[in-house]
């Protein structure tokens, strides 16, 4: 009887309790970047709610060849904490806008020591669930000519070839219909040479 009254003043009051639904949480898979730069590492996230007051950005980095990740920034209550203890205590900066489901980091002056895995995890309560999402910091001296680049300049170079090869032949058939036309004209010029 006791929940029979329970569930009859839930309906008749239009109290609810508030569910919990998934968070999914975005980054790149990989970023490259130049030594001594500044690089964006982004976190974007997807929820069914409205960006709450109470949204969460943390980001935590496990080096290369580390099994320890190591918690480097927090941001909560509208406010950025950097972990006093991370590598990057004085290097990173909040360049993200929660409003816009923003959470990303810029990280200044990359060493080779910051090659590594950033993990971003966000909440906007009541959504809390949620995998966080990793991206992977290659830090290079030069960056590297990516398999995408050197494919499209191959194609490129290809069509180029093409294009001058049509050319060359409509070209060519350009000037030799003139020549033959030059020649026609001047046989019809010509005046007909006397008998001997």
């Amino acid at each position: 009887m006791l929940t029979f009254l329970a569930l009859a003043s839930v309906v008749l009051l239009g109290i609810v309790p508030e569910q919990t639904q998934a968070i999914v949480i975005y980054t790149g898979w990989e970023r490259h970047a130049l030594l001594g730069s500044d690089v964006r590492v982004s976190c974007f996230f997807f929820s069914w709610r409205w960006t709450s007051e109470d949204v969460t950005f943390s980001w935590t980095y496990r080096p290369d060849g580390s099994r320890d990740s190591i918690s480097i920034f927090h941001y909560t209550g509208g406010m950025a904490y950097v972990d006093n203890m991370s590598p990057f205590r004085d290097r990173v900066e909040f360049v993200g806008n929660p409003g816009r489901r923003d959470g990303s980091i810029l990280i200044k002056n990359l060493d080779y020591a910051d090659n590594g895995t950033f993990t971003c995890d966000a909440k906007n309560p009541p959504d809390i669930v949620g995998r966080p999402s990793s991206v992977r910091l290659l830090v290079f001296e030069k960056v590297p000519i990516q398999a995408g680049v050197i494919t499209g300049a191959i194609i490129g170079v290809v069509l180029g070839l093409l294009v001058l090869i049509v050319v060359i032949y409509y070209l060519m058939r350009f000037l030799v219909a003139r020549r033959v036309f030059s020649l026609s004209v001047r046989a019809l010029r010509l005046p007909p040479t006397p008998p001997r």
